[in-house]
């Protein structure tokens, strides 16, 4: 294929992934969304939680000679990651995609927009009460590696008393709903998909 050739079928094969899939899956959520993000998680004892935030690394096999270095991840394979925040039902409003594998978390988390909003003073209006306290900000569900902010709900690492064991195995259990996301990913039968976007693409 000629260069030209390449370049217009990946800019097609992108407007394409756009179109399919923007209205449902690249936005952030509306109010309605946001209602019942909080109701799910205030049933499940987090009230407040609008999602579970992580990173994963998705292998890269065909990764240009000249990029291998900034993408190539602790084991030596190289990779692109992801950050998603996922809800309850493993529907993922935020995802910031192509990341270099050799950053970890908190390098993704340095370039990520997920808190634009809430720094232009837009972010949703999230109010709950905590142990006779009364919050206005919303908080996600994450794991060790994450700093310590108000927006960030981590484990306890060495849990001692029941009620610090309880809230452990909870936090653990819901944070999972991100990985099981990324897990239904990775599962994903990819060759459907792609044909879909080629369907999207070429009209056949």
């Amino acid at each position: 294929m000629g260069k030209s050739t390449m370049l217009e079928a990946l800019v097609r094969f992108c407007q394409a992934v756009e179109t399919l899939y923007t209205r449902d899956y690249l936005r952030r959520p509306t109010p309605r969304d946001l209602q019942r993000l909080l109701q799910k998680a205030e049933a499940r004892g987090f009230p407040g939680m609008i999602g579970s935030i992580d990173c994963m690394h998705w292998q890269w096999k065909n990764c240009p000679t000249a990029w291998q270095g900034d993408y190539g991840n602790r084991k030596g394979q190289k990779s692109i990651i992801l950050e998603a925040v996922a809800g309850f039902d493993t529907w993922v409003w935020h995802a910031l995609f192509g990341v270099a594998g050799s950053q970890n978390d908190l390098n993704v988390l340095g370039q990520s927009p997920v808190f634009n909003d809430v720094l232009r003073g837009q972010g949703p209006n999230v109010t709950y009460e905590v142990n006779n306290t009364v919050y206005q900000t919303g908080y996600y569900l994450a794991d060790g590696i994450y700093p310590r902010w108000t927006t960030f709900v981590k484990s306890i690492p060495n849990p001692r008393s029941q009620k610090q064991k309880l809230f452990a195995t909870y936090q653990e259990g819901y944070r999972k709903d991100v990985e099981r996301c990324f897990g239904i990913l990775q599962a994903s039968d990819k060759d459907r998909f792609f044909l879909r976007c080629l369907t999207q693409i070429w009209g056949f």
